[in-house]
C-alpha cells in the first residue's frame, strides 16, 4: 500500500527503529515518535492514515494518546501494541475506538496482515460509506447490531413479533438487505460470510437460507428465491 502514512509511537528505541524499517520495506511512510507527548505533537502537525501506539510509555501512555487523537479525528485507524495480555486492557483499548490490538512479542508479518486488513476496511468505508445498522423491507424491521428481526404487525393476536437471529443468520440477512431485489451470488456470499467457497460451506449456507425462509414466511410480500445456477434473491414484492 504505497503512500500510506503511519505514525508509530514506541518508547523502545531499538524496537521502534526495527519496526519502522520493516514497515518502510513494505512501502509505508513511517514517522516514529519516542513517547506519547511527541506522538501527539506529530499527529497534529502531519496527517496520517494509521496510528500504531504502544500502550506502556512514559510522559503519556498509549490510551491517553488515543483519547487525544480521537478528540481531533474520530476515524483514523488505531492499532495498539502492548506487552500486556490482560482482558481488561484489551477491552479498554477497544472502548477508546481501537481498530486492533497486538500483544508483544508478535510476528512482524502478523502485524503487517493486521495493518492491511484495517486499512482495507477503512478505505472501503471511506469509498462506500459505513453499512446501515437497520433495514426495513416488507413488513419487517431488522436491527443488525442486536440481530433482532421484527415483524411489524399483528400475528396470533400479538403485535410486533421479534425474532432473535443467530450470528450467521444475521450476517446473511444483512447481505440480502444490502442487495434487496438483486441477485446475490452464492460464491460471493460464501466468501464474504464464511471466508471460502467450498462444498461444506455451501451446505452450511443452505441450512441458514432455510432458517431465514422460515422466519420470513409470515409475510407474503417478501421471499427468498433461488436463481438457478447463480444464487439467491431477497424479493420484496410491490404492495397492492
Amino acid at each position: 500500500m504505497e503512500g500510506i502514512k503511519i505514525l508509530l509511537v514506541e518508547d523502545d528505541h531499538n524496537f521502534g527503529d526495527v519496526l519502522k524499517s520493516y514497515l518502510e520495506m513494505h512501502d509505508f511512510e513511517v514517522t516514529l515518535a519516542p513517547n506519547g507527548e511527541v506522538g501527539l505533537k506529530m499527529f497534529k502537525e502531519k496527517p496520517v492514515d494509521l496510528c500504531i501506539l504502544d500502550v506502556m510509555m512514559p510522559k503519556m501512555d498509549g490510551f491517553t494518546l488515543a483519547k487525544e487523537i480521537r478528540k481531533i479525528d474520530q476515524k483514523v485507524p488505531i492499532i495498539f501494541l502492548t506487552a500486556k495480555t490482560m482482558k481488561e486492557d484489551i477491552v479498554a483499548g477497544f472502548k477508546l475506538g481501537a481498530d486492533d490490538y497486538v500483544s508483544k512479542p508478535f510476528n512482524s508479518e502478523e502485524l503487517l496482515v493486521r495493518i492491511q486488513a484495517v486499512l482495507k476496511r477503512t478505505i472501503a468505508e471511506a469509498e462506500f460509506g459505513e453499512d446501515p445498522k437497520e433495514y426495513d423491507f416488507g413488513n419487517y424491521h431488522f436491527h443488525f447490531p442486536t440481530r433482532v428481526l421484527t415483524f411489524k404487525g399483528s400475528l396470533n393476536g400479538k403485535e410486533d413479533q421479534k425474532i432473535k437471529l443467530s450470528p450467521k443468520e444475521a450476517e446473511l440477512l444483512k447481505l440480502f438487505c444490502k442487495n434487496i431485489n438483486q441477485v446475490l451470488s452464492r460464491s460471493n456470499a460464501l466468501k464474504e460470510i464464511w471466508g471460502e467457497d467450498s462444498y461444506f460451506t455451501a451446505r452450511s449456507m443452505d441450512v441458514f437460507i432455510t432458517k431465514l425462509r422460515k422466519h420470513l414466511k409470515i409475510d407474503d410480500s417478501v421471499e427468498i428465491v433461488n436463481i438457478h445456477g447463480n444464487g439467491f434473491q431477497l424479493l420484496e414484492k410491490e404492495k397492492a
